[in-house]
């Protein structure tokens, strides 16, 4: 087989190696995914200095974990570093020290980031659910979140977090809107 990116292991089906970045937000363990250069560094250092922890930047590992959920990890090489645009390579731990960081996180949550383009379609009212993620056989909840100049991303990734930590209480604010709106109708 060949091998993943420098310091990854080989791919197999229990492994996997993803672009992305990976932080444990509100105990979340949430893959953070887009395109090159549409900010997914930068919102995730802004989450870290909020107290949020810091597990991968880039290059996240994927493993089948011993109760068949998955759970991602950086590679040895780049493990408490990332890049960012016009300050080059950073140490996490040197900056924001060892309670900044995860070694692994159970993966939760995709949240995408995707440019916001006049024409793309947004779901406002939060009824539908998004496209589940398929990472080695198993489901992951997805959620895109439209990137434009003027949005709070780092904000918006939080308050996704939360939604989601709600709906698996439960709790759907556009349920509960509707039904107000049925009993004012009727």
């Amino acid at each position: 087989m060949p091998d993943g990116p420098a310091g990854a292991p080989p791919e197999s089906p229990e492994q996997t190696t993803l672009s992305a970045g990976l932080l444990r937000i509100f105990g979340l363990g949430t893959l953070i995914l887009g395109d090159s250069g549409i900010g997914k560094s930068e919102s995730a250092l802004e989450l870290i200095s909020r107290g949020h922890r810091f597990i991968a930047d880039d290059v996240v590992q994927i493993r089948i974990g011993p109760k068949g959920d998955l759970v991602g990890t950086a590679p040895a090489l780049s493990r408490n570093f990332m890049e960012i645009r016009g300050l080059g390579i950073i140490n996490i731990r040197a900056i924001f020290g060892p309670k900044s960081l995860a070694r692994e996180a159970r993966v939760d949550l995709v949240i995408r980031l995707k440019k916001w383009r006049r024409g793309y379609e947004v779901d406002r009212l939060g009824l539908k659910s998004g496209d589940d993620l398929t990472v080695l056989g198993r489901k992951i909840p997805q959620l895109a979140i439209p990137v434009a100049p003027g949005r709070n991303i780092a904000t918006l990734i939080e308050v996704a977090c939360k939604v989601h930590l709600l709906r698996k209480k439960g709790y759907s604010a556009p349920d509960e809107i509707i039904r107000r709106l049925d009993r004012v109708l009727t």
